[in-house]
C-alpha cells in the first residue's frame, strides 16, 4: 500500500485545459462580442475621450471596450484616473480646454444635446463622457475642476437600458457605450449608429443570461417595489420622502 502511494505521488498532475480567449475583447471565445461589431469601424467626426475612473477596469463586464473596437482609429480615446492634471495628462488637459469640447454629464445647467450643431471637418467635437459606476463619476467631476468649464450636455432618451445585466440607479439610466450611441447618432445625424453600436452589448447580456445570470432592475424600481434589500441613504430617504409629498398634494 506504502508503494503503491508512494508511486501514485510521483505522478504529475495533468494540467488543466485553459478555455481559449479572444485576444481583442479577452472574453472565452464561446461568449466573445467580437462577431457582432462593425464589419468595418464606424467613421464619425466627433472623437470621444472617455475619463474612466481606475475601479472600472476591473469589471469584466464593462462596455467601453465595446465602443474602442467599434469605432475608427483614434476616435475613441480612453483614460484612467481620479485626476487629470496638465502634468499627467497633458493630452486630456488640453482637450478640457478646447471650445468645441462637450461633457455628457445631465443636470439643469446642461443643454439638449439636439440643440448641438453637427461637427464638421473644420471644426470637429470632442464629447467627453465619465465612465464608472454613478458615485464614481460623480467623483471625477468634482476632482477635476476642469470639466466645470465645459459645455454641459444631456441627450434625451425613451425606453430602459439594453444592459439587463447590470442594476442601475433608475430605468432611465444607460451603459457608457449607450450614452455614447445615442450621443453620435445626434450629433453625426445617423440614426443608424446607435443600433449598430448597441449589437455587441444585446449579444453579450444574451450570452450572460444563457449561463446563468438574471435580469437586474433598477435600484429605483426595486424601492418601488419593496424589493430592495440594503439600506438606504439619507439623501435617497430624503428624496423619497419629497417624492411622496408632491404626490400626496397632487392627489389632493
Amino acid at each position: 500500500m506504502a508503494d503503491f502511494l508512494s508511486e501514485l505521488a510521483n505522478v504529475e498532475a495533468t494540467p488543466r485545459a485553459k478555455r481559449p480567449f479572444c485576444k481583442r475583447c479577452s472574453r472565452p471565445l464561446t461568449v466573445c462580442w467580437c462577431p457582432y461589431l462593425p464589419h468595418e469601424p464606424i467613421d464619425v467626426t466627433t472623437t470621444v475621450w472617455i475619463l474612466q475612473h481606475p475601479l472600472e477596469e476591473s469589471r469584466v463586464l464593462r462596455t467601453a471596450p465595446i465602443l474602442y473596437h467599434s469605432l475608427k482609429p483614434g476616435q475613441c480615446k480612453i483614460f484612467r484616473g481620479k485626476r487629470f492634471t496638465k502634468e499627467r495628462h497633458s493630452e486630456v488637459w488640453r482637450t478640457l480646454h478646447d471650445p468645441e469640447t462637450l461633457l455628457l454629464y445631465p443636470g439643469p445647467d446642461a443643454s439638449d444635446l439636439n440643440s448641438v450643431p453637427s461637427p464638421t471637418l473644420s471644426s470637429p467635437h470632442n464629447l467627453v463622457i465619465l465612465d464608472g459606476t454613478w458615485s464614481q463619476a460623480k467623483g471625477l467631476y468634482h476632482q477635476n475642476p476642469s470639466l466645470w468649464n465645459l459645455k454641459k450636455v444631456q441627450i434625451r432618451q425613451s425606453g430602459c437600458s439594453k444592459y439587463v445585466i447590470r442594476s442601475q440607479p433608475t430605468d432611465a439610466c444607460l451603459s457608457t457605450l449607450e450614452t455614447a450611441a445615442i450621443a453620435l447618432s445626434v450629433l453625426e445625424d445617423k440614426p443608424c449608429i446607435q443600433e449598430v453600436l448597441t449589437r455587441p452589448l444585446v449579444a453579450l447580456c444574451e450570452f450572460q443570461l444563457q449561463h446563468g445570470a438574471v435580469p437586474h432592475q433598477s435600484k429605483a424600481f426595486q424601492i418601488q417595489a419593496g424589493t430592495y434589500t440594503k439600506a438606504l441613504s439619507k439623501s435617497v430617504r430624503k428624496r423619497m420622502a419629497k417624492q411622496q409629498q408632491q404626490q400626496q398634494r397632487k392627489e389632493l
